[in-house]
């Protein structure tokens, strides 16, 4: 369980210093936007009060403590989850990732009300009008792992040949 929480506060350490930079030391909360790479990165200061996308945002003050809630139930049980686990690197690495990014989230759910998105997107002309931040990536990154490692492990010769 040890490199669980290494992976988690890793996340955490990385997130939460990222948000610290954006904010004050770029000042992104003024300039609202930096390009980072022409047409491809920004930073573009959002603040999210849902879940993904803003869904389930503009609750007031007791959604986000629903929101709080939530993520340290999910929390719990990721954590209970790995618990319960053979003691394997890819499940270490995928929780750690996913819990560290959802504590990550919920720090700035408590200290700012809402959670900090500054990384945008876009492509080909296309304008992305939504922000993300290392927490989010982070989650990603866990679940897309924890779903690759558990193909592999299932024994891909178990398909039905037709």
């Amino acid at each position: 369980m040890g490199r669980l929480v290494i992976f988690s506060l890793l996340t955490i350490g990385c997130d939460q210093v990222s948000k610290y930079f954006i904010y004050y030391v770029l000042n992104l909360e003024n300039i609202h936007r930096i390009v980072v790479v022409p047409s491809i990165l920004n930073f573009q200061l959002a603040w999210n009060e849902g879940i993904n996308f803003g869904l389930f945002g503009n609750g007031g003050e007791q959604t986000k403590y629903i929101w709080i809630a939530l993520a340290l139930v999910i929390v719990a049980g990721f954590f209970w989850y790995a618990y319960r686990q053979d003691r394997t690197w890819d499940i270490h690495v995928s929780i750690g990732l996913i819990i560290g990014g959802a504590l990550g989230n919920t720090i700035d759910r408590i200290v700012y009300g809402a959670v900090m998105d500054y990384l945008n997107v876009t492509c080909c002309g296309i304008k992305n009008p939504f922000s993300f931040n290392i927490a989010d990536t982070a989650i990603f990154s866990g679940l897309a792992i924890m779903l690759l490692f558990s193909y592999k492990n299932s024994g891909s010769n178990n398909l039905k040949k037709e």
